[in-house]
């Protein structure tokens, strides 16, 4: 589907691609920008033909973070207004984070600010070597106070706190090091490793998928308590005697594929 914002896909394979289009401004965003966005990723949750949900951009860079004309304009609003603006932000990143399908970022070039949050906010980024990173609002007397759980769940507190507080660009090469992005490819062949990556994706169950991302989610951070003990005990035991998880131990042990891989896959 065509919007003024982005492209919306999806194929046949269940792989939903929503493809940022606003080159003139660098893929930056504001209020329209992040209430349609957050519209269209619900619309992946609940679309039960989606498996896996791929973020990527044309142009030059992937995005630029918030549009300048809406920073002028929240400039001149009120605190309450400015909440409202910032509300609706962190539920975009939150819809973002927190969707059951995995979701890849495909960084194609450089991302800064919000854009280093959409990065982070996906389960999985593939960046190409053209790429590169800030986290600029510092420079404007601002900080990255919605996008940083994200940013600080990715990189760690260590490297936050310099590249935070220094609003340094960085390479893609760096991003990587940092935990960033999982993967730098040369620019021809971002497109391919987001498909082999999917690929992957694809063969795993999608009900055993978004068990996992909710599991990471219930523990990570925490310790071994007897209450997250007693948790993932009861995970795995709901989970082997749902439909999913008897038909994937039956395919195993009948060496055959599962019934989600379907007959195309291999």
């Amino acid at each position: 589907m065509q919007h003024p914002l982005f492209l919306e896909s999806i194929d046949e394979r269940g792989v939903a691609r929503l493809t940022l289009t606003r080159t003139e401004v660098h893929n930056a965003f504001n209020d329209q920008f992040i209430a349609e966005m957050t519209t269209v990723l619900r619309g992946f949750e609940e679309d039960q033909r989606v498996r896996v949900v791929a973020l990527a951009a044309e142009g030059t860079s992937f995005s630029a973070g918030a549009d300048l004309n809406w920073m002028r304009a929240m400039a001149s609003y009120g605190e309450a207004e400015n909440l409202q603006d910032a509300e609706a932000l962190a539920e975009l990143l939150r819809t973002l984070n927190f969707l059951s399908k995995p979701t890849i970022a495909l960084v194609q070039g450089p991302a800064f600010g919000g854009g280093v949050g959409l990065v982070c906010a996906c389960d999985i980024a593939i960046a190409s070597e053209e790429a590169s990173f800030a986290l600029t609002e510092v420079k404007l007397g601002l900080v990255p106070s919605v996008i940083s759980p994200y940013v600080i769940a990715a990189i760690g507190q260590r490297a936050a706190r310099r590249y935070l507080l220094t609003a340094e660009k960085f390479s893609a090469e760096t991003a990587y090091y940092l935990g960033l992005v999982h993967r730098v490819v040369p620019p021809h062949a971002l497109e391919s490793a987001g498909d082999d990556l999917i690929e992957t994706l694809l063969k795993n169950g999608p009900q055993a998928v978004s068990e996992c991302k909710d599991l990471i989610f219930a523990v990570a951070e925490r310790p071994a308590s007897d209450e997250v003990i007693a948790d993932t005990a009861r995970r795995i035991a709901r989970v082997r005697v749902s439909p999913e998880g008897q038909e994937g131990l039956t395919a195993f042990l009948d060496k055959r594929k599962p019934n989600w891989q379907g007959p195309a896959n291999d």
